[in-house]
């Protein structure tokens, strides 16, 4: 699989862990000692059943058994009291920790630069959001808490049995080896066949989501088998063997971890009865000793049961931490532009080394000019719009505002210059007025209506039920693709760049709805340079100059009847578009 998105390694992994548990270490340090105190407080209630074991031997009151059974019963309640106390502080500070990982993860997310998220594809980016981010939930919100009482309780336990007794503790020996081995075996194994897995589902995830998104296509072009086909042998060939190989790594796990639970207890009552008879015990000791051991399987069961999802999680922690080690494909130089102009010079590009798209591309945007670029499809317009837009910095050559290349700007500052507008329009949950302020987070109503008004949007929306405020979006109102890109159009007002940049934004609306928008742009976009990345050339004829780029260069730069009468490729292009109309 083509792995784009890094993926942290253990050393990252256990920095970001320290980094969280320290945020909260007062309030770990509570937890713990909360916990040990609940675990002690169980635990000794088979001590006190030995004492009272030997008592009966030797021959004892009622009174004392009474005292005794009255303190088991404290005991009990003491732990009841405490295991609530703990188990409500740690499933707070869990959903706290989570709620930051998630936080963190999406603010990441957001600010990646688009070129990785564009070379990444949407299948591996989505499962680290889904699944990774689900696996990481599961663990916190319950695996902390069942993690941190197995630990203790066990520790407590050994030290509970050793006090007890340390001749007959010697039992708990013979159980170390099967399990140690155990989760040497698994530990070695358990990342790599983890990373295995979720790379798998990230394939088959993306192979659901592009059939999903592209579900129309595919039903015009009756790919449904062809689809079908795929899903299956990417679960053949990954997907399947990848969860078969997890199943019998913990199946191996758990069968010797039974073993070696199983056998110290075993252990403890044979080797006990032979101190007994050797009166280098009692039979009380034993008794105590056998059920701290007895005891030790149900703690141990649920850590190394937890264990397991711990390193589920470490590796979907490992691919959220990873992304937050993706390189800036720029770098701020604080550098301020002189003036408006943008200057390409000898442009090239490439997504993969070696193979250009761009061959050495010069130009200069007069400000306030449009320009409307055109030419074949995989030509490298939308490529070069791109660069114009500062979204991708160029391999090779420069593109700047003012003197200033555009990578050496803030993502802020490059906004306030240039801005792009693609033909993908998206509408997120929440009201209008919401929409809209993800351009200006200040924006009054005011601004927002007026922003509306210069898109030819403010009557629909006014129509509304609740104007501005209606709720738009998955679950709500839909609203049509015109209307979808209206509001990008009207974000674009409140962004308020000088130069901007129209990537075929209205060439997946229909022709009468797409020029009634792009008459609407004259007044929306008046004094502010415009590069329009053409598919319906009447945007070419109304535009002050056109580029016609074919195979990744810039072949004819002139206005639209100058470069007709030249009878040269546009000329071409011209009267191919006027046939098929």
């Amino acid at each position: 699989m083509n792995q784009v998105l890094p993926i942290a390694g253990n050393r990252e992994v256990v920095d970001y862990a320290k980094e969280l548990i320290s945020r909260h270490r007062w309030r770990f340090f509570v937890i713990v000692v909360l916990h040990a105190a609940a675990s002690v407080s169980a635990l000794a209630v088979p001590y006190i059943v030995g004492r009272i074991i030997d008592a009966v031997v030797d021959g004892t009151t009622r009174g004392y058994i009474n005292g005794a059974a009255l303190i088991v019963v404290l005991s009990y309640l003491f732990y009841a009291f405490l295991t609530r106390a703990v188990q409500l502080r740690t499933r707070v500070l869990g959903e706290q920790v989570f709620a930051e990982v998630r936080e963190e993860f999406l603010s990441t997310v957001t600010t990646l630069p688009l070129s990785t998220v564009e070379s990444a594809g949407t299948g591996d980016l989505l499962s680290r959001t889904t699944n990774d981010v689900d696996r990481i939930q599961w663990v916190i919100r319950f695996g902390l808490p069942a993690i941190i009482t197995s630990a203790i309780t066990i520790m407590v336990t050994i030290v509970m049995a050793i006090v007890a007794s340390p001749l007959v503790s010697l039992a708990l020996l013979l159980g170390v080896p099967f399990i140690v081995i155990a989760a040497w075996r698994y530990l070695s194994r358990a990342r790599a066949t983890y990373l295995w897995e979720s790379q798998a589902w990230a394939t088959l995830n993306s192979v659901v989501a592009e059939s999903v998104d592209f579900v129309g296509t595919i039903d015009a072009m009756n790919l449904g088998t062809a689809r079908r086909t795929r899903m299956k042998s990417v679960i053949a060939a990954d997907t399947w063997d990848a969860n078969v190989r997890a199943a019998k790594l913990r199946m191996e796990l758990f069968f010797f971890l039974i073993f070696g639970c199983a056998l110290p207890t075993a252990a403890a009552v044979v080797w006990g009865a032979h101190l007994v008879g050797t009166g280098a015990a009692s039979v009380g000791m034993v008794t105590t000793v056998a059920l701290y051991t007895s005891q030790l399987r149900n703690p141990l069961t649920e850590f190394l049961m937890w264990l397991d999802e711990l390193q589920v999680a470490s590796v979907s922690l490992a691919r959220i931490v990873g992304v937050r080690l993706v390189e800036n494909d720029r770098q701020p130089s604080g550098a301020q532009p002189a003036s408006d102009r943008i200057v390409a010079t000898d442009v090239r590009y490439a997504y993969r080394a070696g193979k250009n798209v761009l061959h050495g591309i010069d130009l200069e945007l007069r400000p306030g000019e449009r320009l409307a670029i055109v030419g074949p499809s995989g030509a490298g317009k939308s490529t070069f719009g791109r660069m114009l837009a500062g979204i991708h910095p160029p391999t090779a050559g420069s593109v700047t505002v003012g003197g200033v290349p555009l990578v050496d700007l803030t993502e802020d500052e490059l906004r306030s210059q240039v801005a792009l507008v693609t033909q993908e329009h998206h509408i997120f949950v929440g009201t209008i007025a919401d929409n809209l302020r993800l351009a200006k987070s200040g924006a009054s109503d005011d601004e927002i209506r007026a922003a509306l008004a210069s898109v030819n949007a403010l009557d629909w929306v006014s129509d509304l039920p609740d104007g501005i405020l209606t709720e738009v979006g998955s679950g709500a109102k839909i609203l049509n693709p015109a209307q979808a890109q209206q509001l990008a159009l009207a974000r674009l007002v409140l962004l308020d760049p000088h130069t901007v940049v129209l990537d075929e934004a209205t060439s997946l609306i229909d022709p009468r709805s797409a020029r009634s928008l792009e008459a609407s742009l004259s007044a929306v976009l008046d004094g502010r340079t415009v590069v329009a990345i053409a598919h319906r050339l009447y945007t070419a004829h109304d535009a002050d100059r056109v580029a016609v780029i074919e195979d990744g260069r810039i072949q004819e730069l002139g206005p639209h009847d100058e470069l007709v009468a030249n009878g040269g490729p546009y000329a071409k292009l011209w009267e191919a578009w006027h046939r098929e109309k």
